[in-house]
């Protein structure tokens, strides 16, 4: 089973990890084996399991420690993010993610939807057969209503030239770092935590979740789609503006405007363009100072955590450092 090479100098996080992609192999059974080898296919691509990882962590600080209740709720929050994406891919008509087709784009948005639905069976299921109580699928349906309003917020300032950072900061806690904050919360809850330090532990989850997002939108104008797995600036055809060409439009909005109007008619030049242009305004620069502000809330709160025989807290300082300055 092999995991992303990031977590090859956590050897023990590594192997609860290949764990945690087991359990989710063998909760794929669907009669229809075209579609579940494209899903088992895309559990394999090489995703980070930052969540499963995180819920795994946080799961460190409890007094009841239950590997096998660990390794399922983490396997849960992953199926729920994968769920995620293979919806995303659709509203978004992906044909790639991770340098790998789309279920969407082998097998049609009708089966796609079908595969989505089915991964949120499974992850309902998990939680169902391995939480110590209700409060985790009250939480977890509450964070699926979080990451859906999220993706709608989204949906409704497309092609929105008076969109504001505060929307985008709204949106992107939904649909990316509430999920995030969830792994971090029922890691710490469902290992014995108190609600006080549980919900400590999802406020560091949100803020990590906020600062992953924007420096993934900031790798749109640092990248090539090579490196990212996916077409550089395609979210601006499609009038998704994140926040290195928000805070650029807050700079000049002359420069920008008669680019952004073409909308999906956008030629491949004129998209190069608009990346020249959002680095000149210093969007890509004010993007990173954000993201920076919120990784330092992350790491701040990290370092208030307790000590443990496991050394968690220095695991998660390091960890979150690395993933917040990556650049690929």
């Amino acid at each position: 089973m092999n995991i992303h090479q990031m977590w090859a100098p956590y050897p023990q996080l590594a192997e609860e990890l290949e764990v945690t992609l087991q359990l989710m192999e063998d909760s794929i059974q669907i009669e229809n084996k075209e579609i579940e080898q494209a899903i088992l296919a895309m559990i394999h691509s090489g995703g980070k399991l930052l969540r499963p990882a995180y819920q795994l962590l946080f799961s460190q600080f409890g007094p009841t420690k239950d590997e096998q209740k660990a390794i399922a709720l983490s396997a849960s929050i992953e199926m729920l993010h994968t769920a995620t994406l293979v919806h995303d891919d659709i509203v978004d008509h992906a044909d790639t993610r991770r340098n790998l087709p789309t279920i969407r784009s082998l097998f049609g948005n009708q089966t796609a939807v079908y595969a989505g639905d089915y991964l949120f069976i499974c992850c309902f299921k998990l939680l169902a057969d391995y939480s110590s109580s209700l409060k985790s699928i009250q939480l977890n349906s509450k964070s699926m209503e979080k990451v859906l309003s999220g993706e709608l917020g989204q949906m409704d300032t497309h092609y929105d030239f008076s969109m504001t950072i505060d929307q985008y900061i709204d949106n992107i806690s939904g649909k990316t770092a509430e999920l995030f904050a969830l792994s971090s919360f029922i890691g710490a809850y469902e290992s014995g935590c108190s609600d006080q330090f549980s919900n400590k532990c999802r406020e560091i989850g949100k803020n990590i979740g906020i600062a992953f997002q924007i420096i993934d939108d900031i790798l749109d104008y640092t990248q090539s789609s090579g490196h990212i797995g996916k077409p550089v600036l395609e979210d601006v055809k499609q009038g998704v503006y994140s926040l290195p060409l928000l805070y650029a439009l807050k700079k000049d909005r002359k420069k920008l405007l008669p680019y952004l109007e073409k909308r999906e008619n956008l030629s491949t030049e004129e998209t190069q363009e608009v990346y020249q242009l959002v680095h000149s305004l210093g969007g890509v620069d004010n993007a990173q100072k954000l993201a920076e502000k919120y990784t330092q809330k992350a790491l701040k709160a990290i370092n208030k955590l307790p000590e443990n025989d496991l050394h968690t807290k220095d695991l998660l300082f390091e960890i979150t450092s690395k993933i917040l300055t990556r650049t690929s």
